[in-house]
């Protein structure tokens, strides 16, 4: 009864989109921990090291809006597929050749696959879940995300120390002691990482996705498709609440330490570096407390309140003396928690057709992550780095203003909602 009278909803498919999430996180969020090590290894000045993450944010840039007239030509499935063996190319690559051109090279690729399956899963998580039930799957979607940045540092402290003593007898570990030069043990996560995207493929192509039948109007050529969508104010506008959203977190993450050095003389090394652990772990916090709220209030109104608060935290992250800023900041990573998600299903569900197109442009929105660091960096030096973070209150701006002029058509659907249309049911029967 249930499959007839929702024929898109697929859970299977859902868990399996929420599985490509974590795996998503696991493969890119690991960079961060890795820059001492990779400065080290490959004897690398700060400005060198900064290209690592750029070139990963810059196949967002690149890859999005073809993924998107891949997905219209050749479907879900075969783009996560191709997706994965990217990511495969990329990893295999630089554990096989570990030198400073090939990680370069290697982020690139795996940052293309990224690209390509972000595109796929965000509209593939919409039809197989349910609409109405989207800005919720899309928060959850961020909160495993999160979870995932926590254990892939683990994972790497694991692999790292155990490979200096292998005499424990443990098989996978002497292997990758064979493979992994003495000098650089941290490319060890490069060889799991190739693992992970073929076991990824496997389980891919095991899966039945939902089909998708499309309308004759939704038929047009890919090209047209993108122009069309273009030429639609609200796309743009969406477009640049993603870019201004992924632009803050990263302004916010990469400058933290710097602030902290600069105005309260705090090691970055030590406090520095734990407060930015602190905004992750506080952001996958606030998407716990997001999940609830998107079950009791309209998304557009969390996404007014979240982005309020967070305005507040940075402000006085920004200008309070004493301990109280080793909170804010991590406060500001709480309130943003939200933010990625609400804006990219308010986008979706503004639509009613060519949702993976749409999703390509939104998603070239990432290379604000590449982008507003380095505007803050060159306001820094010019008039101090307090005056360069001033940069994030146009974006956090603009991020609260999508709260005001979103008109979605179909909104999230609240405990409230649920209720109103179990006891319609009956009476809609009787008719």
């Amino acid at each position: 009864m249930t499959h007839t009278k929702h024929p898109k909803r697929n859970y299977y498919v859902v868990a399996l989109i929420l599985l490509t999430f974590f795996v998503i996180s696991f493969l890119t969020n690991i960079i961060g921990p890795l820059v001492p090590d990779i400065i080290k290894g490959f004897k690398l000045s700060l400005t060198l090291v900064a290209v690592l993450p750029f070139a990963f944010f810059i196949a967002y840039g690149i890859v999005s809006i073809p993924a998107g007239i891949l997905v219209e030509k050749y479907k879900e499935k075969k783009i996560m597929v191709a997706a994965f063996a990217v990511s495969f190319f990329g990893a295999f690559m630089l554990a096989l050749f570990p030198n400073y051109l090939t990680a370069v090279v290697s982020l690139f690729f795996i940052g293309c696959g990224m690209a390509m399956l972000q595109v796929v899963i965000n509209p593939l998580l919409r039809t197989s879940g349910g609409e109405e039930h989207y800005a919720f799957n899309s928060v959850l979607a961020q909160l495993i995300f999160g979870i995932a940045s926590f254990l892939s540092p683990l994972v790497y402290s694991y692999l790292v120390l155990d490979l200096k003593d292998v005499s424990a007898g443990n098989p996978m570990l002497k292997l990758l002691s064979s493979l992994v030069p003495s000098s650089l043990p941290w490319i060890s996560l490069y060889w799991l990482f190739a693992i992970v995207s073929l076991a990824m493929i496997v389980i891919i192509l095991a899966f039945r996705f939902p089909k998708v039948v499309l309308s004759d109007n939704e038929k047009a050529p890919a090209l047209q498709v993108h122009l069309h969508l273009l030429k639609k104010p609200v796309v743009i506008l969406f477009f640049l609440g993603i870019f201004s959203y992924v632009g803050t977190e990263q302004g916010v993450a990469n400058w933290i330490s710097q602030f902290l050095y600069v105005y309260h003389h705090d090691d970055p090394q030590l406090i520095g570096a734990q407060t930015v652990a602190y905004f992750w772990g506080f952001m996958t916090a606030g998407g716990l407390l997001g999940l609830g709220l998107l079950k009791l209030m309209d998304s557009r109104k969390v996404l007014i309140g979240f982005t309020l608060l967070a305005i507040i935290s940075l402000s006085i992250g920004l200008f309070a003396n004493g301990r109280i800023v080793l909170i804010a900041f991590p406060l500001v990573g709480f309130f943003a928690s939200v933010m990625y998600p609400v804006i990219f299903s308010l986008a979706l569900n503004s639509l009613e057709e060519h949702h993976g197109a749409f999703s390509g442009i939104l998603l070239t929105g990432v290379i604000g992550g590449a982008i507003i660091p380095l505007i803050i960096g060159w306001l820094g030096d010019h008039f101090g780095l307090r005056i360069g973070m001033f940069f994030l209150y146009l974006t956090l701006g603009y991020i609260l203003s999508v709260g005001f002029w979103a008109r979605p058509i179909i909104v999230n659907q609240t405990i409230r909602h649920a209720r109103k249309q179990s006891a319609n049911a009956p009476a809609e029967k009787k008719k």
